[in-house]
């Protein structure tokens, strides 16, 4: 029973690290329908600068939040100077130019900020609480991790169902055309997209580094099983992205605990692949009846 506790506490954090880069996926999706590859370099980009600030003597807040703020800044930059050129373009072109900005923007980082690993703190404990006598598998960081992921969800949520922008910007991301006809400043908001999105990848990259090492690869495998959760629960859906990162979690740490961690891959690749058969969709896909 201590070992399932243990397995299933470690899957739940994990599973809140794949949801938050599976919500940055979502969001992008939902305001202009392209899924952004160079989303983790974007990340990483924005946790190198948290921490060039932490190591100048900054606070972790303080960094923390510039990292954010970075994140916004550079998501607008990414779509207003690199994805605004294939506007208008068969959509796989933007997936292809995201593809290339994923390898310029790690051999930038490994440039000007070397490809040494480097330590980076936690706000928080790294230790599991203790009952009793007992210590389990959930820290201080882990507690904040999942609260932060939940926020987001939040946020996406009231942003796409209850304010007037969110509806601004699905419907610049359905047919651009037609919202430019109803007075939408599509250009706008496809920037606020990229923006908002590039901030959520910026606080999962965050979330990743905490007490771990940082170095221009570290998001990589993240990639992969953030891709594994917004798929599996749904690209159109916020909460779809963190329940199919916490099912991911789940899954992959009870086949690390149980059978051994070299089927973890193994594992999501089945996974996504019984869902996709049962849903092709994902999860939380929506199904619209249509009459013919």
């Amino acid at each position: 029973m201590q070992q399932l506790l243990t397995t299933a506490l470690t899957g739940l954090t994990l599973g809140a690290v794949y949801a938050a880069f599976a919500l940055a996926l979502v969001l992008i999706w939902r305001a202009t329908r392209i899924v952004n590859f160079a989303q983790a370099p974007m990340a990483m980009i924005t946790t190198y600068v948290a921490l060039v600030l932490i190591d100048a003597g900054w606070s972790y807040w303080a960094g923390f939040a510039v990292a954010l703020l970075s994140g916004l800044v550079l998501g607008a930059l990414v779509e207003r100077f690199v994805i605004r050129f294939v506007s208008g373009k068969p959509e796989i072109n933007a997936v292809i130019l995201t593809l290339g900005l994923f390898i310029v923007l790690h051999a930038l980082a490994a440039l000007v900020f070397g490809s040494r690993y480097r330590s980076f703190p936690a706000p928080f404990g790294l230790t599991g609480f203790r009952l009793g006598d007992t210590t389990i598998a959930l820290t201080g960081f882990g507690v904040f991790t999942i609260a932060a992921v939940g926020v987001v969800l939040i946020g996406l949520v009231l942003l796409f169902r209850g304010t007037d922008l969110g509806l601004r910007m699905r419907a610049a991301a359905f047919d651009r055309e037609v919202a430019r006809l109803l007075g939408v400043r599509v250009g706008r908001m496809l920037t606020l997209g990229w923006a908002l999105a590039a901030l959520a990848g910026s606080l999962s990259g965050l979330l990743i580094a905490g007490g771990g090492l940082v170095h221009p690869s570290y998001m990589d495998g993240v990639v992969v099983y953030g891709f594994v959760a917004a798929v599996l629960g749904g690209l159109d859906s916020p909460v779809g992205a963190v329940v199919g990162g916490v099912v991911l979690g789940l899954s992959l740490s009870l086949v690390s605990g149980y059978v051994g961690s070299e089927l973890v891959p193994l594992a999501a690749l089945a996974l996504l692949m019984v869902v996709l058969l049962l849903k092709p969709g994902g999860l939380f896909a929506s199904v619209r009846e249509r009459r013919v």
